[in-house]
C-alpha cells in the first residue's frame, strides 16, 4: 500500500513529465494559467510542484492550460 508521500511523488512526477513533454517552463505555465483566469507566479508554481502537495483543481488547471487531454495514471 502506497504512503501519502508516495502518492504525492507520483502526482508530482506526472505533472512534471507532462510539462517536460511539451517543453513548458513554469513561467510559460503561469502565462497559460492566467489565460484561464488562474493567477499564479512561476515561483508559486515551482513551490507547489516541488512539494507535490497541490489540489486536484490545480492539477487539472495545469493540464488544461498546456493542452493535455489525457495522462497515464497506472503505476506500471
Amino acid at each position: 500500500m502506497a504512503t501519502d508521500k508516495e502518492w504525492a511523488d507520483r502526482v508530482k512526477g506526472l505533472l512534471k513529465a507532462e510539462l517536460k513533454r511539451r517543453n513548458v517552463t513554469y513561467e510559460q505555465l503561469a502565462g497559460q494559467l492566467a489565460g484561464l483566469g488562474v493567477h499564479e507566479t512561476p515561483e508559486n508554481i515551482a513551490n507547489k510542484i516541488s512539494r507535490g502537495k497541490f489540489t486536484a483543481v490545480f492539477l487539472v488547471q495545469c493540464l488544461d492550460a498546456i493542452g493535455c487531454k489525457s495522462v497515464p495514471i497506472s503505476g506500471e
